[in-house]
């Protein structure tokens, strides 16, 4: 026989994976990033550390799914669809980012089982199907609900905020910070926009030592000679240049006959800034905000006229303090009657630590709050600050959804349990599909009570019997290592964020199944340089 060369039919350099190959590749790259983040599940997951190539070489501490796969480069095309499912899942609904990608990786490694067997990806991928909407029907009957009763709710909230942060660096006070969580997502009486929450990291003091402050705090110090108290305070907040102090003729060479001729120069720019100060305070504003700098003679103006200026609110702080005080931005002053000037009931000065904040309390924006961390690190306060934020979601989820269903490997165990039961029911190929499914569920709790260091096999099993029996309530108790009943370890979580996790999961291994090709176009030719 007479081997043929093949054919080419891509430029020189791409490259094309078939079939088998494509398969292969696929499941392995995604495998590995499974196993990659399999060790932070749970509430005895491991941190990472993650050491950024730039030039300070930032370290980050961590065991949120979702910034360890932002960080790492991925070159493997079906990874890349397990980084951009963590990151879905974070903007969606804030926590899960870990599960959701330890469950694609798990139905990953149950597919490759079955088409060792020779099964086609395509019956796999029915075979799922099913499975999912099973498994959403399980999960959907076994969800509470106790929207209508505030207590419970609170309770429900208290204990999904503990579920959240016990898997992550706050776990030691974790009553201390659900606490701060669902306070201040009940501030928000509802509407979810988080930007209401504003968090500030301050070095020194242990995690303990933080707080929830209500009102706004602004990380910036009041000018000189300026009240440091203002009541009932009228805010402008504005996006203007208040630094024209100096010669600024357009960077234009000024020929003068006599020095006198350049103070008069300085003169006229000084009056334009006193009449731009003066357009301010017509406003009737007894504060003045500034994104930029304010320069020494209009901050000695403001002070004369008793109004206290701060420059150099950034931009979050702008726009967060517009939100706020129910302001707007303002960055021209001729129509005083057109502009919205914000209100709070009294500005101060606070100190906390060493630093030196402004503190706005009685805002309009009523549900405004500001939780201040302390930490010994600034990788810790950073941790802390992620902890934070995927408890604040999962809450501000909760509140607009409001059922809840039991962690702790329950709520896996029972829809595992139910798709077992719909396999047995179905006959052909596809029941074997729906096996794999069940399978990769359980492998949630198997991972979970692994990275706690107990016999997981063990626990699994009893954990599964007890399902079977109908004690649909048992999940596992990560502090003594054993089975218990969920309702008692207070172990709930949010709806929302399992079924996200349940359905991201589903899709992202069902679309890396069906690839049977992997094409990889030429890299781009670069152009000769022509001494250029």
């Amino acid at each position: 026989m007479v081997s043929m060369q093949p054919i080419g039919i891509y430029k020189p350099g791409a490259e094309e994976e078939k079939s088998e190959t494509a398969r292969m590749s696929s499941f392995v790259g995604a495998i590995a990033i499974g196993d990659l983040v399999k060790t932070t599940l749970g509430p005895k997951g491991m941190d990472k550390i993650l050491q950024s190539g730039n030039k300070n070489n930032t370290i980050q501490v961590t065991n949120d799914g979702a910034t360890i796969l932002k960080a790492i480069g991925v070159d493997n095309p079906a990874a890349k669809i397990l980084v951009d499912i963590s990151k879905v899942q974070d903007d969606e609904v804030g926590d899960g980012t870990t599960s959701v990608t330890v469950l694609a990786c798990e139905l990953l490694k149950e597919a490759e089982h079955l088409i060792a067997q020779r099964l086609h990806p395509q019956t796999i991928v029915s075979g799922w199907r099913k499975a999912v909407t099973e498994a959403r029907r399980a999960l959907e009957e076994s969800a509470k609900d106790n929207g209508a009763n505030p207590d419970k709710f609170r309770e429900d909230l208290m204990n999904i905020a503990r579920t959240t942060l016990s898997s992550k660096i706050l776990t030691a006070n974790k009553d201390h910070f659900a606490n701060l969580a669902v306070d201040a997502v009940l501030r928000l009486k509802g509407h979810g926009d988080l930007q209401a929450i504003q968090v500030i990291k301050i070095l020194g003091g242990s995690l303990l030592d933080s707080t929830l402050d209500e009102g706004f705090l602004l990380e910036k110090k009041i000018g000189v000679n300026q009240p440091k108290r203002v009541e009932n305070a009228k805010i402008l907040i504005a996006n203007t240049s208040m630094d024209a102090d100096k010669i600024k003729v357009f960077g234009s060479r000024v020929r003068v006959d006599a020095i006198s001729k350049i103070a008069e120069l300085e003169l006229a720019e000084k009056e334009k800034m006193k009449d731009k100060v003066g357009k301010i305070i017509k406003h009737g504003c007894n504060v003045f905000i500034n994104r930029q700098l304010i320069y020494n003679y209009p901050e000695q103006l403001f002070a004369d006229a008793g109004v206290m200026a701060i420059e150099h609110a950034d931009f979050e702080g702008v726009e967060r303090l517009a939100l706020v005080t129910g302001g707007e931005i303002v960055s021209t002053f001729d129509n005083p009657e057109l502009v919205k000037l914000g209100h709070c009931d009294l500005i101060e000065e606070v100190i906390i630590g060493e630093d030196k904040l402004i503190k706005f309390s009685g805002v309009a924006l009523g549900e405004a709050c500001t939780i201040v961390l302390r930490g010994a690190t600034q990788q810790i306060l950073d941790e802390a600050e992620r902890s934070l934020h995927d408890a604040l979601c999962v809450l501000a989820q909760t509140v607009k959804e409001t059922r809840t269903v039991y962690g702790g490997g329950c709520s896996e165990m029972l829809m595992a349990n139910a798709v077992s039961e719909l396999a047995m029911k179905t006959p052909g190929k596809e029941a074997l599909a729906m096996e794999g499914f069940a399978r990769a569920l359980r492998m949630l709790p198997t991972i979970i009570a692994d990275n706690a260091g107990y016999d997981s096999s063990q626990l699994v099993t009893e954990l599964r019997a007890a399902h079977k029996e109908g004690r649909n309530t048992t999940g596992l108790d990560m502090n003594r290592g054993e089975i218990a009943d969920v309702t008692v370890l207070g172990i709930t979580e949010s709806y929302q964020v399992k079924r996200q996790v349940l359905i991201s999961a589903a899709e992202a291994a069902e679309m890396i199944l069906r690839v049977d090709d992997i094409i990889k176009a030429a890299p781009r030719q670069r152009a000769p340089d022509h001494g250029h």
